[in-house]
């Protein structure tokens, strides 16, 4: 993998990465620099004990250009966008609307191919190997900056999640503190070593579901996915590397060559759940450990791919009881997810 960094016209950074030693990168951003102005603000909400991001400055983002406008497509002739070069492996850069900046974070836009009409599925299995790569060479990159605590590394696919453009791509987050759903996992983690005289709960929870079995949809010399036992969404998958690690950089060379397989063969089947010809909507979200948590060495770096297609025509809204009360109601079956991931196997 090379790493070429550069920056746009307004100055903000961009990252390619590529495949070939030898790829040159020196397009420049002939675009004239727009002023960037952002008015993130992290407030705490003093009853939950959380935090709560206000991002006005988004309002005015990009929403649903035409696929000849969009600003993630390479650079063309009497077009410039967001991505200088006529072509590109993988390219990385700083938002323009970002929901975190400054003392309040950093967010970036990782875009996987440069074709617009592709999919993360639609990548071979070299491409995804260097999708894994910028996510690990970001986070390493965004664990130095002192006012970052955790990096978030998702991609949201389709309109019904309310992504707002149609190229393939996902997004990096750079939190300022450790996040809520982190924190929660953190603190179970920490009450089940306790009154087990140390045995992790990650571990135990892998453990135990491949004890069981009914709920693993894949299971690999490096990998092991499935529907967890009390899963929140109708299809909802967990995988996690079998060797427990923090986070991203600490993967062995072992899970991160087996990875793109795994991957690719999981998001594959999630297109074919509903045997629709439009593929399915989903959000994919690793969980790393927070960078300077007392209690980072006992979390597992895994990933959460979920949908929010629960039928043909039919989405799993967050209504009363999900929104009001942060109580899932969840209308499959967490054992009949698993068997549908399994029918749908490639062959």
């Amino acid at each position: 993998m090379k790493r070429t960094a550069t920056r746009l016209a307004d100055g903000r950074e961009l990252f390619y990465y590529d495949l070939r030693d030898d790829t040159v990168r020196d397009a420049p951003d002939l675009r004239r620099p727009a002023p960037v102005a952002t008015t993130s603000e992290v407030r705490r909400d003093p009853l939950l004990g959380d935090s709560v991001v206000i991002a006005s400055h988004r309002q005015g983002r990009t929403y649903h250009p035409p696929p000849d406008d969009c600003p993630l497509c390479p650079s063309r002739a009497g077009r410039s966008t967001e991505i200088p070069e006529p072509d590109y492996d993988v390219a990385v850069f700083e938002n323009r609307f970002p929901s975190l900046a400054g003392d309040s974070g950093r967010c970036e836009v990782v875009c996987f191919t440069p074709d617009h009409h592709a999919s993360f599925a639609d990548l071979d299995e070299e491409r995804a190997g260097l999708v894994l790569a910028a996510w690990t060479d970001r986070t390493a990159d965004l664990a130095e900056l002192p006012t970052v605590a955790q990096v978030f590394c998702f991609e949201n696919r389709g309109a019904e999640i309310g992504v707002t453009l149609g190229h393939p791509h996902g997004q990096i987050y750079a939190y300022p503190f450790t996040t809520p759903r982190t924190e929660r996992m953190l603190a179970s983690a920490a009450g089940h070593h306790r009154r087990t005289g140390g045995e992790n709960l990650f571990d135990a929870t892998v453990a135990a579901e491949r004890a069981d079995g009914r709920r693993v949809v894949l299971d690999t010399d490096h990998w092991t996915a499935f529907v967890p036992y009390a899963a929140h969404w109708p299809y909802e998958l967990h995988l996690y590397p079998r060797r427990r690690v923090p986070d991203l950089p600490a993967l062995d060379d072992a899970a991160r060559t087996e990875f793109p397989q795994v991957y690719l063969e999981l998001l594959r089947r999630f297109d074919r759940i509903f045997g629709l010809p439009e593929p399915t909507p989903y959000v994919s979200a690793w969980h790393q450990a927070p960078f300077r948590h007392p209690h980072r060495s006992e979390f597992a770096l895994h990933l959460e791919l979920f949908t929010v297609r629960r039928a043909p025509g039919k989405l799993k809204f967050l209504a009363g009881s999900e929104s009001g009360m942060s109580v899932f109601i969840n209308d499959v079956p967490p054992e009949a997810a698993a068997e549908r991931l399994r029918e749908v196997a490639s062959t």
